[in-house]
Order: structure tokens, then C-alpha cells, then sequence
């Protein structure tokens, strides 16, 4: 771990030196480099996770592929879904809206005599294995996104928006990304302000981001491929993940035309044994919404990246009829009225 680290460590510097400070300089920000340099290592990681993607999950994907290729435009809309959210774009737009919000929060608490609760100090002698503490750390934070997860399946207004990721018919490892950025700001949101709560490191919260994006990356990928009996119940697998965004099985849940479903693990499907919305049947169904369908609506969810974020706001408000009709809570109205 320590080594893995002072070699990140360098690199970060090295592009913080070679190219990041120059231009902030040049823009005449230079009472903004502590944050340039953070924002330096968020580029780094990016710009790993895309390598690693293009040289093995894209391997992957062309080794064993789920389902053929047939809508190649809307697997590019998805790689500039991706080059936003892991090339630093978004985490930008986060550091001038909400991280001065967080940092005044975590100042109010210290001004109270409120301390941040150190996660890994319940466990005695956690602190001194950097390993453990990740661990941890990575588990605690895949309940948290469970549950998230399972709000945005759950609520009608979360689900207008996250239904876009849904949307995807031709579902690849760049699908992750395809999410709507009011949708992506409520999550990111929720773990930074937790991250901050429970102690977490900033390069500990960098690493765990890391991973769990790269490892969803692999849960997208168009990629026949499952983790076996005792695997599957291990870590989440691209055929778990599929049946998560088939039509009717993941986003489904007390009835045809219900929020609900299954599969909502991030990383770890124990959550899904546990709170039991786990599926783990062996079936290859095709993803996408069944208000997509021509004989459920025909929904449109935008071709362009504006086009779907323009989308996702209309539904959010209820203006968007097939919306407020077809996908409800049991026992509940739709939400957004008549309009």
C-alpha cells in the first residue's frame, strides 16, 4: 500500500509541475493551487481508469460479448458521459458548488466541540494496517451506496432522473457513467459527506473511488460473463449487474409497472442476501426501461448527451405523461399530477 502510494504520489506531482500549474498560473488562479493540486490527482486516477478500461475490460468485452453491437452512437454518448465524470470535469463543478459547503459544515462541528468519528479506531489496532482500514472502509461504503441505490429505485422523483441509466439498450463499461448530473451530484454528495464524517483520508477516498469505478466499469460491460455458485455471492459480476438493468427484472419490484427490483449491490451482493433483493438467476435478458417499448409508450430518453439531461428534468418535474403513469410505488399516485 505505502509503496503503490509514494509512486501515485509522484506522478501527481510530476503532472501537477510538468502541466497543471503553468496553465493555472496562466489563468491567473494561483491562490487556488493546493486545490489544483488535489484536482491533479483525480485526473490521474481518470486517466488509469481509462487505460485500464480500453486494454483489458475492453478486451474483455470483445472476447465474450453479451448481446451484438448495433447502436454505436449510444455507446459514444456513454464515453463522453465518462470522460466528464473521470477526467475531472464533474469533480470541478463539485469544488465550486459544494465543497466550500462541506468545508463550512465540518468547521461548524469543530467550532461545536463535535469531532469526526474515526471509523477505523473502533477496531484496536486498525490504524497501524493500512490494508484493514481500506477494507473497512470499502465496506461501509458499499452499504451506504446499497441503500442509496435502492432510494433511487424506490422514490418517483430519484427514479425520473436515474432512470436514465437505465435507458441504455446497449449497455457497455462505459454505461456506468451515464447518469444524470443532478442524479450524480445526490450521490457523490452523499459519500463525500460521509467520507468526511467517518474519518476517511483523502488518499484512502481516492483509491476507494478508484476501485469501486473501475470494478462497475466491469459490472457494465457488454461480457458474458458470471463469477460461478460461490463467486457470484462474493462480488458483484456483469451477470448480476445485467439482470439489474433488465427490462421488468431490475427496476421492477411488488408488480409490472412498480418501483422496486433487484440486484442493487455496488460491490458486495451480500447486501442483496441480506435485505433480500438478491437474484442470481442465469439469464442474459435485454437492458433498458419497459416504458422504452413501442407497445408500453415508446418513451423517448434523448439520443445526445443535452437531450438526455433536458429529458431528465422534464420527467423530474412531471411533465412528461408515460412518466407519471406507468412507473409508480405501490400503494401510492404518481407523482408530477395530471400535467
Amino acid at each position: 500500500m505505502d509503496w503503490f502510494t509514494d509512486l501515485f504520489g509522484q506522478a501527481q506531482q510530476a503532472l501537477f509541475e510538468s502541466l497543471i500549474q503553468p496553465i493555472v498560473f496562466g489563468l491567473g488562479y494561483g491562490n487556488l493551487l493546493e486545490d489544483a493540486f488535489d484536482a491533479t490527482g483525480w485526473l490521474l486516477v481518470g486517466l488509469a481508469q481509462i487505460v485500464v478500461m480500453l486494454a483489458v475490460i475492453g478486451a474483455l468485452q470483445r472476447w465474450r460479448p453479451a448481446e451484438a453491437v448495433t447502436d454505436r452512437r449510444a455507446i459514444r454518448v456513454d464515453i463522453v458521459y465518462t470522460l466528464i465524470q473521470r477526467l475531472g470535469l464533474f469533480r470541478l463543478a463539485m469544488f465550486f458548488s459544494l465543497d466550500p459547503l462541506f468545508d463550512s459544515l465540518v468547521g461548524e462541528l469543530r467550532m461545536l466541540g463535535i469531532p469526526t468519528f474515526q471509523l477505523d479506531a473502533v477496531w484496536p489496532g486498525v490504524t497501524d494496517q493500512a490494508w484493514v482500514s481500506f477494507v473497512l472502509y470499502l465496506v461501509a461504503f458499499d452499504l451506504l451506496q446499497y441503500w442509496l441505490h435502492r432510494a433511487q429505485h424506490s422514490w418517483n422523483w430519484w427514479w425520473a432522473l436515474h432512470s436514465l441509466h437505465h435507458s441504455q439498450r446497449q449497455m457497455t463499461m462505459w454505461s456506468d457513467s451515464r447518469n444524470h448530473l443532478l442524479d450524480d451530484l445526490l450521490i457523490d454528495s452523499a459519500v463525500a459527506l460521509t467520507a468526511i464524517l467517518i474519518g476517511v483520508g483523502p488518499g484512502q477516498f481516492v483509491a476507494l473511488v478508484a476501485i469501486s469505478q473501475l470494478l462497475e466499469n466491469l459490472q457494465h460491460a457488454n461480457l458474458r460473463l458470471s463469477f460461478g455458485v460461490i463467486g457470484e455471492r462474493l462480488l458483484v459480476s456483469p451477470r448480476f449487474h445485467r439482470l439489474h438493468h433488465s427490462i421488468g427484472i431490475g427496476h421492477e419490484g411488488f408488480g409490472r409497472g412498480t418501483l422496486g427490483g433487484h440486484n442493487f449491490a455496488v460491490l458486495l451482493p451480500v447486501w442483496d442476501v441480506l435485505f433480500r433483493t438478491a437474484n442470481f438467476e442465469d439469464r442474459w435478458d435485454p437492458t433498458g426501461v419497459r416504458d422504452q417499448l413501442p407497445e408500453e409508450g415508446g418513451r423517448d430518453y434523448g439520443q445526445g448527451y443535452w437531450a438526455q439531461q433536458w429529458l431528465g428534468l422534464k420527467r423530474l418535474v412531471g411533465r412528461d405523461k408515460i412518466a407519471a403513469s406507468t412507473m409508480t410505488i405501490a400503494g401510492q399516485e404518481p407523482a408530477g399530477g395530471d400535467d
